[in-house]
């Protein structure tokens, strides 16, 4: 496998750390860029650089990457927070400029939740109707992304996220409440019925996923990065519950399922399959 330079996005982020280390395990040169770096293992080149800026010279100021992954993101797990559509513009311009300047290979972080209310399994075929400001502003940048890789001839990849599990303090999920609450003496926490089915995946394959999927170029367009295994939310509550040996309890319907979760979704994992055969050889 021929040892690239990628520009990591949101490096010191929930996800960004793991794919950090995913890409350094497979001999990848990495340029990591955020904020901060804290969390962001040493081996990584640090960019300090504002990918927002509306620097028209973006790309040669990151380094001039074979490959950026665009993770940074703010406020994923705040799904109508108006910083999704505020920001949309800068996300665009920044991959606009990268691919003006000569960028050959750009992927980016989507999000089941471009899907919107569906029932069954996902593809890359599958109509997209998205139900809040994150799912709006993440299928907008996709639909543009696609445009403007075609555009300049460059690789494009979507890698499309379901729900992650692991590193539970870092994540804001029902996973970090419920470890926070179990800390605090808690003997039960308010929760939906748990009946509605999801695609989870742990973060380190997650990262895993995405690594492999960026370092190399015959799988594009779409991706599902997920495990394709439908797991309804109380289950996997139950399993978080007995792995970690937590005797807090669930209060079962005492909220309401969100309107815009379907019975059950799930990812096809076909493409990542395949991807993940590449690196087995």
């Amino acid at each position: 496998m021929q040892q690239k330079r990628i520009l990591v996005t949101g490096a010191n982020g929930y996800l960004g750390r793991h794919v950090v280390r995913a890409l350094l395990e497979l001999k990848q040169e990495v340029l990591a860029c955020d904020l901060a770096f804290d969390a962001v293992d040493s081996r990584a080149h640090q960019i300090n650089e504002s990918i927002f800026s509306g620097a028209a010279d973006i790309y040669r100021r990151v380094g001039s990457p074979d490959v950026c992954l665009h993770l940074a993101w703010r406020d994923g797990f705040l799904h109508n927070s108006p910083a999704h559509m505020g920001d949309l513009s800068a996300h665009y311009t920044f991959l606009l400029h990268m691919l003006d300047g000569g960028l050959p290979h750009i992927a980016a972080m989507g999000s089941m939740h471009e899907v919107g209310y569906w029932e069954g399994v996902i593809d890359e075929h599958t109509p997209t109707q998205p139900l809040s400001m994150y799912g709006i502003a993440k299928n907008s940048l996709r639909q543009a992304l696609a445009l403007m890789a075609q555009a300049h001839e460059a690789v494009y990849q979507w890698l499309r996220g379901y729900y992650i599990l692991g590193d539970d303090l870092h994540n804001h999920s029902i996973f970090s409440r419920i470890t926070q609450l179990e800390s605090e003496g808690a003997s039960t926490f308010p929760f939906t019925t748990g009946k509605n089915k999801f695609d989870f995946i742990y973060i380190d394959e997650l990262a895993k996923q995405i690594a492999c999927t960026i370092c190399q170029e015959e799988v594009t367009g779409i991706i599902n990065c997920c495990s394709g295994k439908p797991v309804s939310l109380a289950e996997q509550v139950e399993q978080f519950l007995s792995e970690h040996h937590f005797s807090i309890r669930p209060e079962y319907g005492a909220y309401p399922d969100r309107p815009y979760d379907s019975p059950g979704m799930w990812g096809d994992p076909t493409k990542i399959q395949t991807i993940l055969t590449l690196f087995k050889k």
